[in-house]
């Protein structure tokens, strides 16, 4: 089996949303972090909502640490990736100070993204999209477990997380067309404009 052949099997099985996953492909350009986002929003259009969020917020990850790698490439004399820069404020807040649109990952209505962002501890205060991946990536659902019958009994499916994994697919549309742009205006990418997010039935603004 070629990969060629696998990607053929992934172009036939994701033919209903293939709009979707042609933007991720056609405005990042960036195999190293690409698919992640990619099969996460296959993932979530099959209601697989854990691998789905998990994805997102590790392709997010991946795009920011990528990307300023290969900024500063010029100055080091071999890529490669720290284990110690993940997706926190810190990060966000190198890349923002590189020029990167990290505002695009404030979620709808974190109108304090920046202040969060700036905050320090010991009154620091993560900021969305990484107060999340902390949780989830880490297997702590609890603020998604559904408490019923008075307190007295309580449950979670992985469709609890259905309406979060739609926000964050939102978001992830945003992110992947403002990093197309700036990669393409740092002649990290040299193919054509970055187009316009698709229309999709999944993506949530509030």
């Amino acid at each position: 089996m070629s990969h060629a052949d696998y990607i053929q099997r992934q172009w036939a099985a994701n033919a209903a949303w293939s709009a979707e996953s042609n933007f991720f492909f056609e405005a990042l350009t960036a195999p190293e972090f690409q698919w992640f986002f990619v099969q996460a929003l296959t993932a979530i259009r099959t209601e697989l909502y854990l691998p789905g969020v998990s994805a997102l917020f590790n392709g997010i990850e991946a795009s920011l640490r990528v990307t300023l790698q290969q900024i500063a490439a010029e100055k080091q004399a071999t890529f490669e990736l720290s284990p110690y820069r993940v997706l926190s404020n810190t990060l966000l807040t190198s890349a923002h100070d590189a020029g990167m649109p990290v505002g695009a990952l404030a979620f709808p209505g974190e109108d304090n993204f920046f202040d969060r962002l700036a905050s320090k501890k010991p009154n620091r205060v993560d900021v969305e999209v990484v107060r999340l991946r902390n949780n989830i990536c880490h297997g702590d659902i609890l603020e998604f477990v559904q408490v019923v019958d008075g307190g007295k009994d309580a449950f979670f499916t992985p469709e609890c997380l259905r309406e979060t994994a739609l926000v964050l697919l939102g978001v992830s549309f945003e992110w992947a067309k403002a990093l197309g742009d700036f990669r393409r205006a740092c002649g990290l990418l040299h193919y054509g404009p970055t187009p316009p997010i698709p229309s999709s039935p999944l993506i949530r603004s509030t």
